[in-house]
């Protein structure tokens, strides 16, 4: 049997935050743009609510995929390329 160790839990959790499809629309299209704010973002996908919005950006954040930034009052996202690399390869294809 495989013991549970943080590598599996933190594998879960990427994989959990993937298992929605906006949130892989999310990270692919951070692939491409990096630093994008939340209003960029919901521009561009043009279909997910602000509210939502944010609710995929914070699992995206929580599980480490997504790096942030703080200017001000605007926090600005990217891929973490080193996390997506290791659990979700394709990102980055």
């Amino acid at each position: 049997m495989v013991e549970e160790n943080e590598e599996v839990k933190q594998a879960v959790k990427v994989y959990k935050a993937l298992g929605e499809p906006t949130r892989i629309k999310i990270a692919l299209l951070l692939k491409e743009e990096r630093n994008l704010c939340c209003s960029d973002i919901g521009g561009k996908l043009e279909c997910v609510a602000g509210s939502t919005l944010s609710h995929h950006l914070k699992q995206l954040t929580d599980c480490g995929l997504l790096d942030l930034r703080k200017d001000g009052t605007y926090i600005f996202y990217s891929v973490n390329r080193n996390m997506a690399q290791k659990y979700a390869p394709y990102l980055l294809e």
